[in-house]
Order: structure tokens, then C-alpha cells, then sequence
């Protein structure tokens, strides 16, 4: 039986070394292959026109972050303050800053931690100010339907983005470059 599980324990002290070493990179190859695009496109719409049209974000921008009040303000942009012209360009900057952080693996876990507040600033909006309240669309955790827009993928990619700010990003990234070179340990 000894011997048994020290078998055991030495395959799966292997798979868990392997496992901390391979699952940054593949949680951020996951993110990549599967968000960056959606997040991107999301920011694109929010662009106002120019070449300085993140400063001077689209309508839709409003539309997408302050539903309820663009239409109280009749849809007219010029009603809304500063605190609203900041939220609107700061998230439209952390569409296109956050994911290419995470891709990269530059301040992997600040960059995740901010994407993951940004999906729970999304996912609220999405359910407070564009009233996302049917459960096709809203979800419910423990439920035998898996594939709710909000609830269901927001949490695997709230999970995704976890790993990251556990882990970093990884031996694979920037992170693990600077490290290197901030330590004295860079070959070049």
C-alpha cells in the first residue's frame, strides 16, 4: 500500500508542477483566443469619430453605459458631466489596455483584476440599465441550462481571469521577463 502512494504522489506532485507552470499561459491563451476580440470590437463601437475619437466617445458609448439616463437626457450627450465623460473614456480605454495587458503578460494579475471588475460593472449594467432580467439571457447559477449570457459564460470568464491573478502570467510573459532581468539573471 506504501508504495502505492508514494507512486501516487510522485505522478501527481509532477502534474501539479506541470499544471502551475502551463495553466498562466494557457488561461491567457484561453483569453485571447476567446475575449480579446469581443472586448476589442465592444471598444471600436464606443470610439467617437478622428483620430482623437477615444476622447470624444460615439453615442453608443452612452448607450452601452448609461442607458437609462442617455434617454432621460433625450439621447443629447452635451447633458452629461464630467463624471460621466470619464467613466465612458476610462471604460473604453480599459477595453483596448486591459486585454492586450493580459495577452502579453505585462502587470498580468493588475490587468486581470481590473478586467474581472470590468465584467462585474458590465454584467450589472447590463442587468440594471438594459433591464437583461429574463433568465435566457440573465441565468441562474445551479441550474441544468449552461448557457446563460450573463451568469453562465461571465463566471467561466470571471474563473479564467482568477487563474490570472493567482498565478500571474505565467513563464511565458513579460512579467516573467522583467522578473528575470530585474533579478540580474537576463542572458542577454
Amino acid at each position: 500500500m506504501n508504495t502505492l502512494l508514494t507512486l501516487h504522489d510522485g505522478i501527481t506532485a509532477r502534474v501539479e508542477k506541470i499544471g502551475d507552470l502551463i495553466s498562466p499561459i494557457l488561461a491567457r491563451l484561453i483569453f485571447a483566443s476567446t475575449l480579446v476580440l469581443y472586448f476589442w470590437k465592444s471598444g471600436m463601437t464606443k470610439l467617437g469619430e478622428g483620430l482623437f475619437g477615444l476622447f470624444s466617445p460615439s453615442i453608443g458609448a452612452y448607450s452601452q453605459i448609461f442607458p437609462k439616463k442617455l434617454e432621460a437626457a433625450g439621447y443629447d450627450v452635451s447633458q452629461f458631466g464630467a463624471f460621466e465623460n470619464t467613466v465612458v473614456i476610462a471604460g473604453t480605454v480599459a477595453e483596448f489596455i486591459l486585454p492586450a495587458l493580459i495577452v502579453l503578460g505585462l502587470l498580468t494579475r493588475v490587468a486581470a483584476l481590473g478586467m474581472i471588475g470590468f465584467v462585474v460593472v458590465q454584467s450589472l449594467t447590463d442587468v440594471f440599465g438594459h433591464n437583461a432580467t429574463d433568465m435566457k439571457t440573465l441565468g441562474m447559477v445551479f441550474d441544468r441550462f449552461p448557457d446563460a449570457v450573463i451568469l453562465d459564460q461571465r463566471l467561466f470568464w470571471v474563473f479564467v481571469l482568477l487563474v490570472l491573478v493567482i498565478k500571474g502570467g505565467g513563464a511565458l510573459s513579460l512579467d516573467a521577463l522583467l522578473r528575470k532581468k530585474l533579478a540580474g539573471n537576463d542572458p542577454y
